[in-house]
């Protein structure tokens, strides 16, 4: 299956339901990114106090996103079988789980216990992340690109508050230090279970006529191996794990430059609303100027990241250098997921999407357990340095599919040929 275009929907009210899901699955985004930004802030210091061996300090916090790219492609099978509804509860309240897990290892001291709590709020996250694919596959082709930065853009409350919430409730146990802001953690599944089971309905995939309509379902082989495909893949995954690899390291990098910790903290949080900030308008960018332009414009601002941390270390650089990290993962990853959900059909969404995402965490699994031990060795400079090679292949890929594009609207309809 090349792409097509998609058929419109028979009347005005699954757009409706649709629009109305997407702006659910915001606010579980929203509550999803909060429990994550909890963790990004306290776990390394939490399994620091808890960890038998200090060179195990990072395992929780790697925990999350390993346990997401195991599950991610059960999570995707899953879906397809219980719908999307019961699965994305099942995913939440893994992560109320997992909270209620770690307040009471962070509580007893236990290392190994707070590891299998952090682990399942990994497992939230891996089913989290087909919150933007549900809201694309329930609304028609023109309208995917809006949808997908509906939901993200319920990160952007999120990623203000999260790190807020950390800090305000980390001491609420006297006896326990962070204990408390594991509690939250739990608080924020529970919602997400809450807002699911009231307000979000299942929704049939939208009505798309493509060149294999009627045919059989293409093996996953033949699938990836389609230009669009390959230009999704490009953009999710090389934009998650190089935005993975440089924000892991910016805050150790920070300080190393003789910067302060809480100076670090504010980069993590400028970098979040970079990320999360466009999907105000990243969708009607989209419907504006093009998906092409707007990959693009993405790549343009990963490198403009890479260049300006190369060229200083002062403090407004490393701002620059995450701000721009961020909206260029944000443009990236609203335009890749919207090149997926038209790479499919729906005899083939869950194999597909499994196998992308596995994709994607598989890569920012192993850019969040080497950017530190890569940024201790070869310093922040040279850890920059090395992501434009990624940069480059994303490109490649991209521009192959925007030139099948160009060529294909010069041809003339099947049957005049």
């Amino acid at each position: 299956m090349t792409t097509a275009t998609s058929t419109a929907l028979p009347a005005s009210a699954p757009d409706a339901s649709g629009a109305r899901n997407a702006r659910v699955l915001a606010l579980c985004q929203g509550l999803f990114t909060c429990a994550i930004s909890i963790d990004l802030t306290l776990t390394a210091l939490t399994g620091w106090q808890l960890a038998p061996d200090k060179s195990l300090a990072t395992l929780p916090f790697a925990l999350i996103t390993v346990a997401g790219a195991v599950v991610t492609w059960f999570a995707a099978f899953l879906i397809q079988r219980l719908g999307r509804r019961w699965s994305f509860v099942l995913g939440a309240a893994s992560c109320c789980v997992g909270g209620l897990v770690s307040v009471w290892s962070v509580w007893q001291g236990h290392f190994w216990s707070f590891c299998a709590g952090t682990a399942l709020v990994g497992v939230f996250q891996a089913f989290a992340q087909y919150y933007r694919l549900a809201a694309a596959d329930a609304v028609p082709e023109a309208a995917k690109s809006r949808a997908i930065a509906t939901v993200l853009a319920g990160g952007v409350i999120a990623a203000l508050v999260g790190p807020a919430l950390a800090a305000w409730s980390k001491d609420w146990i006297p006896t326990a230090l962070f204990a408390g802001a594991y509690l939250v953690v739990a608080a924020m599944g529970l919602l997400s279970v809450l807002a699911l089971l009231l307000f979000y309905r299942d929704q049939p995939v939208a009505a798309v006529r493509t060149e294999s309509d009627g045919a059989p379902a293409r093996a996953l082989g033949q699938i990836v191996r389609t230009p669009v495909f390959l230009a999704s893949v490009a953009n999710n995954v090389a934009g998650s794990m190089v935005m993975m690899f440089i924000m892991t390291a910016a805050p150790l990098a920070a300080v190393a430059c003789h910067h302060g910790i809480d100076d670090g903290a504010a980069i993590i949080q400028w970098h979040l609303m970079g990320m999360y900030a466009p999907s105000f308008f990243a969708g009607r960018l989209v419907q504006r100027v093009g998906l092409g332009p707007v990959l693009l414009a993405g790549l343009a601002m990963n490198l403009g990241c890479a260049v300006v941390a190369m060229l200083s270390t002062t403090l407004p650089a490393f701002y620059l250098a995450l701000l721009l990290l961020g909206v260029g993962w944000n443009f990236m990853f609203v335009g890749g997921t919207t090149l997926l959900a038209q790479s499919y059909a729906p005899s083939e969404r869950a194999k597909t999407q499994g196998f992308s995402e596995l994709l994607r965490y598989a890569a920012t699994a192993l850019a969040t357990l080497g950017a530190g031990p890569l940024l201790a060795r070869f310093g922040w400079q040279t850890l920059n340095l090395a992501i434009l090679p990624v940069l480059l292949l994303s490109a490649l890929a991209t521009l192959h599919w925007m030139r099948g594009q160009r060529r294909a609207a010069t041809l003339p309809p099947a049957g005049l040929r």
